[in-house]
């Protein structure tokens, strides 16, 4: 009932390029750019005699299958069968699997499901914004997508799995290590908040937003160890299903003040602080060089004197931890606390949706109109002061706001 991410669009660089194999949902498909420029999304089997389409031809807007020349258009209609004579009927009762497909934001997406409920295209402030002002990744995790997602709405390990530098109080999410948290409901989803005790200095407030089915916003405008950033951003993930075991991250960026752009170099030193920088993954892959072949290369010295984990990389640390559950968590044996409030929320809206699906309705986070414009934030709030007055302006893209 959702378009979900299906590639990065320079994995598909060129016209009547190499296709690309793709596992989404559980699912063997074939992605291609044709003559025009367009993305097709295609079983990846032929429909004649089940021949792998990843060897086609990609010419004059279609595939075509190598082993008898049946070629078919990213609508999925066979147009051309040359091993059969010549006004065949045939040719116009076959035809294969295809899925709509649509680029926004560096990033190709498709929806995969009944062609009568097709919502409207996906539409957030990251996937408008210039090429200048936005950057996407995408990580192979092999666990459920799931347990990777709990990860990403969950704040309280940021105290833990992500503390860097041991001893460091000015790291804000030291001071106070078990927030309070606050969850709301909404047409797309939730926001939550996270709120820390400074003590006198006030509370440290962030609130985050998850968009059904997997997407997550979180604020980056008070810098990981305190200070303001200099350049107002947000951040976030989508976790895509491959299957049930495996998982494709996509993590994008977003500076949204429009008189300042992402600088490359500021970027390539935070993806390579993450642990998925160009050098950390395997060449050709989206997979980590440090993985669970080899024990993410923890340093045992290291979380003794320097950090929490051992491991380096705040993306490599969460993989250790999610991956490491197993492919599919056993949560019947979980004890949650307080601090699971946003995971609790999460779990009970993907039951609601599944069970309002099952019966015919629409489930929260299909119009895109509900989403498109919400932001998250993060900021030092004073003593006595309301979060809600004082980060007003920031939580909502008020350029792009239909009201």
């Amino acid at each position: 009932r959702y378009w979900w991410p299906m590639c990065l669009s320079s994995e598909l660089p060129e016209k009547d390029g190499s296709p690309l194999r793709v596992r989404l949902l559980g699912e063997d498909l074939v992605a291609y750019r044709n003559t025009d420029g367009k993305v097709g999304l295609i079983d990846a089997y032929c429909p004649h005699r089940r021949a792998p389409m990843f060897f086609a031809r990609n010419e004059e807007c279609g595939l075509r299958c190598v082993y008898h020349g049946w070629k078919f258009d990213h609508h999925g209609d066979c147009v051309d069968m040359p091993s059969e004579p010549a006004g065949t009927t045939l040719q116009a009762k076959v035809k294969i699997l295809a899925y709509p497909c649509v680029e926004k934001g560096g990033v190709v997406w498709t929806y995969m499901g009944p062609k009568e409920l097709q919502p409207p295209e996906p539409d957030y402030e990251w996937t408008r914004a210039p090429a200048t002002h936005r950057y996407v990744s995408k990580t192979f995790e092999n666990c459920n997508y799931l347990q990777c997602m709990e990860g990403g709405l969950d704040t309280a390990h940021s105290s833990f799995a992500h503390n860097n530098k041991l001893g460091d109080r000015a790291n804000l999410r030291q001071h106070d290590k078990a927030p309070h948290i606050d969850v709301e409901r909404t047409d797309y989803g939730y926001y939550y908040v996270s709120t820390r005790d400074m003590g006198l200095e006030g509370r440290y407030v962030r609130v985050y937003q998850y968009i059904l089915p997997a997407q997550q916003m979180r604020a980056n405008c008070v810098g990981w160890f305190g200070g303001k950033n200099e350049t107002p951003r947000q951040d976030g993930h989508i976790w895509v299903p491959v299957d049930d075991h495996t998982t494709h991250v996509y993590n994008w960026i977003l500076a949204y003040d429009e008189t300042i752009a992402l600088d490359p170099a500021w970027l390539e030193k935070r993806e390579a602080s993450m642990g998925r920088g160009a050098n950390d993954l395997i060449p050709g892959t989206f997979r980590l060089k440090k993985n669970q072949s080899n024990d993410y290369l923890i340093d045992r010295q290291m979380q003794k004197t320097q950090n929490f984990t051992g491991i380096a990389g705040v993306n490599t640390q969460d993989f250790a931890l999610q991956e490491g559950m197993g492919p599919i968590c056993d949560r019947s044996k979980e004890f949650l606390g307080t601090s699971d409030k946003a995971v609790v929320a999460m779990r009970r809206l993907l039951l609601e949706a599944m069970d309002v699906n099952e019966k015919g309705g629409s489930p929260r986070g299909l119009d895109p109109a509900h989403s498109r414009s919400v932001r998250a934030h993060d900021n030092m709030v004073p003593p006595g002061t309301d979060w809600r007055a004082q980060f007003e302006k920031e939580l909502v893209d008020r350029k792009s706001t239909r009201l």
